[in-house]
């Protein structure tokens, strides 16, 4: 098969496209994406907007998006500093997709419950 098509970068297991692949499909990435979709947040509001997360791994996803050119970190020069965060421009793009994945749960969690419940009930093997 070759290259795979467009495919190929994403399926080399050394390339950028997987690193940023695995970077998103992390448990917190695309819930960060989806509340800064709403514009400017300080660290605490998403902090209280992503149910569950804590503040290690705001701080930690943060800064691996920010790495990646998909969010922006804004320090401003007050005392305390305030640091806001944004979506850059290739993040707010990324919201579309992020967005979609969003809607797309949400149209399909019963379902995806009723399969995950029929295949545990004829599986011995856990996952």
């Amino acid at each position: 098969m070759g290259d795979e098509g467009n495919l190929g970068e994403v399926l080399r297991a050394n390339g950028v496209a997987r690193q940023v692949i695995a970077a998103l499909g992390d448990k917190w990435s695309i819930l960060v994406i989806a509340a800064l979709g709403d514009g400017v947040q300080r660290f605490s509001v998403l902090k209280a907007r992503v149910e569950g997360i804590n503040q290690r791994m705001l701080t930690r996803t943060l800064r691996v998006l920010e790495r990646d050119g998909i969010v922006a970190r804004d320090v401003h020069p007050t005392s305390p500093p305030r640091v806001e965060y944004t979506l850059t421009g290739i993040g707010r793009e990324l919201l579309v997709t992020v967005t979609g994945i969003c809607e797309w749960v949400r149209r399909h969690r019963d379902e995806v419950e009723t399969s995950r419940r029929l295949f545990d009930e004829r599986t011995t093997v856990p996952l």
